[in-house]
């Protein structure tokens, strides 16, 4: 069983930043990759940014140049460092790990991200 407990939501005004962490405990063995996926209201979840273990990287054009994201493998965490928000990045933000001997994913509860104009 793992466990995902993501933190660093909030409001924030637009043009501002935020910092989201996510941390995996439980029984995890190999975490091939940790990412970030969003939902805004009204809308399907899609992805923001996923980080191999190996460090490479892959971001929605939407969010190129403006959130970066990186991971810590000592403390199995994620992060998502996100910079000049846009009212259009509102959404809620669920951290994503495939980990296991046979690769399986799991889910985070989800952060609200709230960006004003």
């Amino acid at each position: 069983q793992v466990q995902l407990v993501e933190s660093g939501g909030g409001l924030v005004q637009a043009g501002g930043s935020l910092r989201l962490s996510c941390a995996a405990s439980g029984s995890i063995f190999s975490i091939r990759v940790m990412g970030w996926y969003r939902q805004a209201p009204g809308k399907q979840r899609e992805l923001a940014a996923t980080i191999t273990s190996d460090g490479t990287t892959n971001y929605a054009d939407s969010v190129k140049g403006r959130f970066t994201i990186s991971r810590d493998n000592a403390k199995n965490t994620v992060y998502l460092q996100m910079n000049n928000l846009k009212p259009e990045d509102t959404a809620v933000y669920y951290c994503y790990i495939v980990a296991g001997r046979i690769p399986i994913g799991s889910w985070g509860q989800g952060t609200q991200v709230t960006v004003s104009s």
